[in-house]
């Protein structure tokens, strides 16, 4: 090899070394950058001389060159934030993102995300991240931009009431009748007069708001009135009534806010143990067969009521009109657990319906559940004053977005103005077979190649993705030390290459100057 070859073979070097330089800086630039992966650079030999030497062919190398470049994956630390929108993976995978402009997909590690005006969430380049909307826990439909505009919870209609009091045992009879009195509140009761039930007529009251299906909220109230027996039995009458002008059930072709019976939903009795625990109940509620037409409030009509899937009486209202009214269960802490055998009521005593009622029933002759159940937070009959422990219905009116949640495996969960949550969206992960095939894009940014592979997609935490963490982001896996360490290396690489070309220039102006 010639002298000069020498001084390429040197040049060669110093060519590496700026490269390996460059990687370095860029390294130590990006030590702060969000989901920022290090860069290593490796180096390779160049082609061969073939020199002859005393017969034997040998070799000579001519300078060194860059063979790859490597981005190093691993997992960043953790930085905490207070922003519930920034993301960061703990384990495989990248963010889908996508430029709305020109549809562009890229993948991303940079979790710092925000919504913009139109509800998206974007990155800080307004590329969109993209998700699968959430329903009742599953994914549907592809993947979507991830956006929260004038997000709503839908209302519930109420569909159980349940309510915890205790009945003053020592109370008196404000409605006592000499022909039905276990339904005396009933029988006075008169839905086209204000208040239907005067307050003088009832020991105690109790209301509980509750939701059509359209999101209205309706009062309920419970009216409570002892029974007088003979044998010193503690019964109590009840009637759940709602607002006359808001009863929009159908009564043999009319409406019934029309008729006297208009606000009686459900009328019955509580039996309680001497020692004020609540023993049996009665329930009844107006007939889906009237038998008698022109009187909602005609006794016969009115018949044991059904049972839900939980034991629980069930009665009807209606606040909107449809076609269908709306079925509510009724939970003072007693449930029948028998309620599929028959009619789920013991009638041996022969009351199937309010007509029933004589002036000679006895409490043992009342109808009750076939097996009732006592909860810990029944109502109950003690000489304590009356009052109202809990009332709780599961109905809810529409809501605002207030504020969200992200969980570990990606789902985004809304919280409303009305009390509830609901899963929104999940975010999708991507990972590749390849991830050294990934083009950089500079911004955090890369896209895929076919070195890399096409994306393989799924759900943070589930086959090999990693999860997530809210409130955090994935910072810059660069080790400053370590790439402080490589700048001295590279330095004294490149300073000995700069030798091997002050070298050369040394002898080739030693071999000018034998002209002289």
């Amino acid at each position: 090899m010639s002298i000069s070859g020498s001084m390429y073979t040197g040049i060669s070097g110093l060519q590496a070394q700026s490269q390996a330089t460059s990687v370095v800086s860029n390294n130590l630039a990006n030590s702060t950058t969000t989901g920022y992966k290090s860069v290593s650079i490796a180096f390779e030999d160049v082609f061969y001389s073939t020199v002859y030497a005393g017969g034997n062919i040998g070799q000579v190398g001519n300078g060194v060159t860059t063979s790859s470049l490597t981005t190093d994956f691993s997992q960043g630390a953790y930085e905490s934030t207070n922003t519930v929108t920034n993301v960061a993976i703990n384990g495989d995978g990248f963010y889908i993102v996508v430029d709305p402009d020109t549809d562009t997909t890229y993948y991303t590690r940079d979790g710092g995300f925000t919504f913009d005006t139109n509800g998206f969430l974007v990155d800080s380049h307004g590329n969109r991240v993209q998700g699968w909307e959430t329903v009742d826990g599953s994914i549907t439909g592809g993947l979507v931009d991830i956006q929260l505009d004038n997000s709503q919870s839908p209302p519930q209609a109420t569909g159980e009431v349940a309510i915890q009091v205790n009945l003053d045992s020592t109370e008196t009879d404000n409605t006592a009748s000499s022909t039905n009195p276990y339904a005396s509140l009933f029988d006075i009761y008169d839905g086209t007069s204000d208040p239907a039930l005067d307050d003088s007529r009832y020991a105690y009251q109790t209301t509980i708001s509750v939701y059509d299906e359209n999101g209205a909220s309706h009062d309920l109230t419970v009216y409570y009135d002892p029974v007088t027996t003979d044998d010193g039995s503690i019964v109590w009458e009840y009637t759940v009534c709602c607002d006359a002008d808001e009863d929009m059930r159908d009564f043999a072709g009319t409406d019934m806010a029309d008729t006297s019976g208009a606000g009686m939903l459900v009328t019955g009795t509580l039996t309680f143990s001497s020692s004020g625990d609540l023993q049996s109940m009665t329930a009844f509620t107006l007939s889906d067969t009237p038998t008698d037409t022109t009187d909602p409030l005609a006794a016969e009509n009115w018949v044991l009521a059904e049972f839900d899937d939980n034991g629980l009486p069930v009665f009807e209202a209606n606040f909107t009109g449809a076609d269908e009214n709306q079925e509510i269960s009724l939970d003072f802490g007693i449930s029948n657990s028998d309620f599929a055998t028959g009619t789920g009521w013991d009638t041996s005593g022969g009351i199937d319906s309010l007509d029933d009622f004589t002036a000679t029933t006895t409490p043992d002759e009342l109808s009750s559940f076939n097996t009732g159940v006592l909860s810990t937070r029944a109502t109950t009959s003690t000489t304590s004053s009356s009052a109202t422990y809990t009332l709780s219905q599961d109905g809810y009116a529409p809501g605002e977005l207030t504020d969200i949640t992200i969980s570990e495996n990606g789902v985004i969960e809304g919280s409303y103005t009305n009390g509830q949550s609901q899963e929104l969206y999940t975010f999708a992960l991507a990972d590749f077979a390849n991830n050294q095939g990934l083009y950089a894009e500079g911004g955090n940014l890369f896209t895929a190649t076919t070195d890399s592979g096409q994306a393989l997609i799924g759900t943070p935490g589930s086959a090999g993705f990693g999860t997530l963490a809210s409130n955090s982001l994935e910072q810059s896996n660069v080790d400053t030390a370590t790439e402080l360490t490589n700048l001295i290396i590279i330095q004294a690489a490149y300073q000995a290459n700069s030798k091997i070309i002050t070298t050369a220039d040394t002898l080739l102006s030693t071999a000018i100057g034998l002209k002289r």
